[in-house]
């Protein structure tokens, strides 16, 4: 973990998680950019899937967890961090896929819950937290890779749920296919030469500019942002109709006879 200046921003500072490269290099380009001060929470990416279960040792994750409590500087946090996975279930290895769900989920919500009563208690914040396309595309890629970044995409509407009116600003950022190093790492690296691969710059300004706009969810590739708007607008209206005390008819279950 390193930090980039010893001066105090008028924007505070920005700590980012998976910074070394990538989209987290990006997002530190742009934030001091636009002039905030940086503390940068980077590991290298060739040995990303050995240590990833490491970040929630005390000599990793804790040490994080306090910087955010402690340091009253910090505005933004950017949960980047992560690694995938192209396996299947027959063909992945169960170690690397609990060190996947240790990264992306458990340091994620542990870092988020680090910092938010801190930007509650100001009445400021901003939470950017990095899910990813397949959160929705569940069948793409790896199963535990697509469920831990479902999760994430859960977790930020609870948290605009339980923060918004504190003050604090949740943005989930879902990428679809990224040219990074993700792709090395996650076993298919000629991905990031298809046409249809974004760039991390690309994706990083798109992003920060859903921000700036209020996106709650931004999905930079998605070429008409109603066709989000309507998705999301679908699935709020199921949750009324889980309130019954009887099952459904197709079920035929003698209880719901008269």
């Amino acid at each position: 973990m390193t930090s980039s200046s010893s001066n105090t921003s008028p924007k505070g500072t920005a700590l980012i998680t998976g910074a070394s490269a990538g989209i987290g290099a990006v997002y530190a380009d742009r934030l001091a950019k636009r002039g905030y001060d940086l503390i940068l929470v980077a590991r290298n990416a060739d040995r990303l899937k050995a240590l990833a279960s490491r970040l929630t040792a005390e000599t990793g994750l804790s040490k994080i967890e306090s910087v955010l409590r402690d340091d009253k500087n910090i505005t933004v946090l950017v949960n980047n961090a992560g690694v995938g996975s192209v396996a299947s279930v027959l063909g992945g290895n169960v170690d690397e896929m609990e060190a996947m769900i240790d990264l992306n989920i458990t340091a994620l919500t542990r870092l988020t819950y680090a910092v938010a009563p801190v930007f509650a208690s100001k009445g400021s914040g901003t939470i950017i937290n990095i899910s990813s396309a397949v959160g929705i595309a569940v069948e793409l890629l790896n199963g535990v890779y697509s469920a831990s970044k479902s999760y994430v995409l859960s977790f930020g509407h609870a948290l605009q749920r339980d923060l918004a009116d504190k003050g604090v600003r949740i943005q989930t950022v879902l990428p679809a296919a990224t040219a990074t190093e993700f792709w090395d790492v996650a076993g298919y690296a000629k991905q990031k030469e298809s046409a249809s691969t974004m760039t991390a710059e690309d994706l990083v300004d798109a992003a920060l500019a859903g921000l700036d706009q209020g996106e709650l969810v931004t999905i930079p590739t998605l070429q008409d942002g109603n066709d989000w708007t309507n998705w999301e607008a679908d699935r709020r209206a199921l949750t009324p109709k889980f309130a019954n005390a009887k099952a459904a008819p197709r079920y035929a279950l003698s209880t719901n006879k008269a």
